[in-house]
């Protein structure tokens, strides 16, 4: 590729005009952000947005002018086609991260004005899913967009697709099927946001583990086991298998308590104990309490103590303190309420001889 002449005066004049409007963009750039942040103070949201568009905004105003610039040159100049064709490829891709970036922002800026730490947390869990998700769903969008855009740019390109047209179809099967993992967890991605069976900070039960929600990406959904691994689960999985939400309509939950117990324990004071006890438990939000005799089993009573809170991690909490307090009560105070195995005078000979008799 010979270079341009530069001693033609009118390109001199185009590069310079180039150059100029390039940085009459930049300072435009700078001088409209620094008025946007000051006008946009008030919104969490557009300040993110601001600060996710920094960069892509510096990159792509400047690209604009210069395709003006170059769009306008006469055509008798010297390679002004392929100067043309890289600026608009360019532009395309700023143009592209910048639509990325204004997606990101917006996101990050819901998510940030309805935070998830407080303890009533739903709605705040509602908004971050759906937000999370449609957000990534919608730059895998604008990407391929993108790139679609950028090889339409390309002649060679479109006649390429016009010739292997005719033996597309064999291609198309299997390009569909190696893609059909990408889009079902795309699909399925919309359909968590919109139906949401599962939020970010939700308590699931999935195969068995027991697990918050820590991130839902495009593509698959990070459990947060109790021991702190991390289970790693396609997005598709949640539309086709069953599984547990602990806090699908919100985050209190029953907690119990079950003791196995001797059947001459006395249910009252056991009863009175428990209520004195569960009113010293922090973990305990004051809307149920409640304890049953909930069967009767060969050898002991099933006695069943029902405690709220007002999320998973207290309620396990609180189950354990309660189950550690009564047995230690019971072991103090009626020690003949734990399980026992009675054994009559009788019954000691009768096993006695039946040990002793020689084996038939």
């Amino acid at each position: 590729m010979v270079a341009p002449r530069i001693e033609d005066p009118t390109w001199i004049v185009t590069l310079v005009t180039a150059l100029v409007a390039a940085l009459g963009a930049s300072v435009l750039h700078i001088t409209g952000r620094a008025v946007l942040r000051r006008i946009t103070r008030p919104s969490l949201v557009l300040q993110r947005m601001l600060d996710r568009t920094e960069r892509a905004a510096a990159v792509t105003l400047p690209l604009l002018a210069l395709q003006v610039v170059f769009g306008t040159a006469p055509d008798t100049l010297l390679h002004i086609m392929a100067i043309r064709h890289i600026t608009g490829l360019l532009l395309i891709a700023a143009a592209t991260w910048l639509i990325v970036s204004v997606i990101g922002g917006l996101a990050d800026g819901v998510i940030e004005s309805n935070p998830i730490t407080i303890d009533d947390n739903l709605q705040a869990r509602r908004i971050a899913t759906q937000t999370r998700v449609l957000s990534r769903s919608a730059m895998v969008v604008v990407l391929i967009a993108g790139i679609a855009m950028g090889l339409m740019t390309f002649p060679g390109a479109r006649q390429l697709g016009a010739s292997l047209l005719a033996s597309a179809g064999v291609l198309g099967i299997i390009g569909g099927l190696a893609a059909r993992p990408v889009f079902a967890n795309l699909i399925a991605g919309v359909q968590l946001a919109l139906a949401q069976p599962i939020r970010i900070d939700d308590v699931l039960i999935v195969n068995g583990e027991w697990g918050r929600v820590e991130e839902i990406t495009g593509t698959y959904v990070v459990l947060k086991i109790w021991d702190e691994r991390r289970m790693i689960v396609p997005l598709q999985w949640f539309i086709e298998n069953p599984f547990q939400n602990w806090t699908r309509t919100g985050a209190n939950l029953l907690g119990t308590v079950f003791l196995y117990l001797d059947y001459a324990t006395p249910i009252e004071p056991l009863r009175t104990e428990a209520e004195r006890l569960v009113k010293t438990f922090p973990e305990w939000d004051g809307r149920v309490f409640a304890v049953q005799v909930t069967d009767a089993k060969e050898r002991t009573i099933e006695v069943r103590v029902l405690v709220s809170s007002s999320n998973s991690g207290k309620s396990f909490d609180l189950r354990c303190k309660m189950r550690e307090a009564l047995l230690a009560f019971l072991a103090r105070e009626y020690p003949q309420s734990l399980p026992l195995v009675r054994v009559q005078p009788g019954d000691g000979a009768a096993m006695a001889t039946a040990q002793d008799a020689p084996p038939a």
